[in-house]
């Protein structure tokens, strides 16, 4: 059984009486563990999809189903636990501590403050963000604020993780750590789905489709490769390599 898998789904938009099919006749299946990437133009459809795909939304057509259960009828359950959507950016109104806003998601469960706040700590470390635990949010640049959102969703240990964009806002020089690090997730057992805005920002995956005007297509040739730092190691002197490499 797939852990994630959509059936024929379609999704529209309206505004007024003008009707805009936004995802088309989507059919698509992950499996536990994968590092699955949807590649496509701005208003192709990707955000919508992945919305989808966590049941944020729900489809005019076709059914979601996540660990076999038709996600409309279950997310309440599973969403925040099971599955995990991470929002890569924060309400401007958002002034409380990185920490905070991680453990947020183990309050909401009833974990003590105290364990919520250290089993917070725990996984901002895990994700390289422990130097942002004690800053407001709004302090935050692209890289940090990615770590951070990455964190608050792996904090009730999802089987899938869905991302929206995870490169999208950061600094050139953190976008392939920040790919490696979702290569080491996914390593580790947990399911992830994002979306892309450009092929730079499919280092690592496992397949890469592509969607344009709500149609799904693909797969894209995508090697095995791994992602390698812009900055040189110490010690290093050939310089600094961009994007990927193959094996």
């Amino acid at each position: 059984m797939s852990l994630l898998s959509l059936e024929h789904v379609t999704k529209r938009s309206r505004r007024g009486r003008l009707e805009r099919i936004a995802v088309r006749n989507v059919s698509l299946e992950m499996e536990p563990a994968e590092l699955l990437a949807v590649w496509g133009p701005r208003r192709s459809g990707r955000s919508t999809l992945l919305r989808l795909a966590a049941g944020l939304e729900s489809p005019d057509e076709g059914m979601v189903r996540f660990e076999g259960r038709d996600l409309a009828r279950s997310r309440n359950a599973v969403l925040g636990s099971r599955l995990g959507y991470c929002q890569m950016s924060f309400a401007s109104s958002e002034r409380g501590l990185a920490v905070e806003h991680v453990a947020a998601g183990l309050l909401a469960q009833r974990v003590s403050p105290r364990e919520a706040r250290r089993r917070a700590e725990e996984v901002l470390a895990r994700v390289g963000a422990e130097d942002c635990a004690h800053f407001a949010c709004h302090e935050l640049d692209g890289a940090e604020v990615a770590r951070v959102a990455i964190a608050a969703a792996l904090i009730t240990a999802p089987a899938l993780l869905v991302i929206d964009e995870p490169t999208n806002g950061v600094d050139v020089l953190e976008r392939d750590p920040l790919l490696a690090l979702l290569r080491s997730i996914a390593n580790e057992g947990v399911a992830l789905l994002m979306s892309a805005g450009d092929a730079q920002s499919l280092g690592g995956v496992d397949r890469a489709l592509s969607i344009d005007n709500g149609e799904l297509r693909g797969p894209l040739t995508a090697p095995d490769t791994r992602v390698v730092p812009l900055r040189p190691v110490a010690g290093d002197t050939s310089g600094m390599e961009l994007g990927t490499q193959q094996q």
